[in-house]
């Protein structure tokens, strides 16, 4: 049976600690502890459980001996700038922030990139901001009308997750970062400990099924990633 482990976290820094602290010993800010709730593993028997190390020894390769001779697959995102920023375009498998001020235009662009990939690309729009309704309403104001993209509102981000691993297409786009949320985590959507644990699960279905993320992040007034 799963038990409960609290734990408090730096809501500036991100620093975690296992008591309360009126300041942060990392950063130095006042009152910026969340408590934090994670579901970990019961012990059995009284013992805690062994852990098996995994032995990776044997994936150790020379770099010589690594076969790289096939080129790598990249998209057009059909922006020039973006694809030279991206080093020749979008590669499977890649998490890329688009990080930006709040209404500076990164779902704007997004959709755009949406209408130019669509031709070739099966794409899935999630948003935890708008419904379904409101990113049709915004894509007909722009002119984006295409039958490869996919509307998802959604904030459970091992939800999203699931649908990806299940209807895998080929470009997903996550609008935006700060609202989404596991349910395992009692912190605020936003928080650092939400926006770190998603942005990891996401790396990860990302890398796994060699689909290439797009996340939207919102930036606060210190010119940092919200969260």
């Amino acid at each position: 049976m799963a038990k409960v482990k609290t734990s408090y976290v730096c809501s500036n820094c991100g620093y975690e600690t296992s008591k309360w602290n009126g300041k942060c010993p990392d950063c130095g800010e006042w009152n910026t502890f969340e408590e934090v709730e994670l579901q970990v593993s019961a012990r059995t028997g009284g013992k805690a459980k062994s852990v098996t190390v995994k032995d990776v020894s044997d994936s150790i390769l020379n770099i010589n001996s690594v076969d790289a001779s096939h080129n790598e697959i990249r998209y057009d995102t059909g922006m020039h700038e973006l694809d030279r920023v991206l080093g020749g375009g979008l590669v499977k498998g890649s998490l890329v922030l688009l990080g930006g001020e709040p209404g500076i235009g990164k779902s704007t662009m997004l959709l755009q990139i949406c209408q130019t990939m669509g031709d070739d690309h099966t794409i899935l729009y999630v948003s935890g901001e708008e419904s379904t309704r409101q990113i049709k309403l915004r894509a007909n104001r722009l002119g984006v009308n295409n039958e490869n993209l996919y509307l998802l509102a959604e904030n459970d981000a091992e939800s999203i997750c699931a649908a990806i691993t299940k209807e895998k297409p080929e470009i997903v786009i996550i609008d935006s970062i700060q609202t989404m949320s596991i349910s395992g985590i009692s912190s605020a959507q936003g928080s650092v400990t939400q926006v770190r644990e998603c942005t990891n699960l996401f790396m990860r279905t990302a890398k796994s099924e060699e689909i290439p993320i797009f996340i939207v992040g919102h930036v606060n007034k210190d010119g940092a990633i919200a969260g």
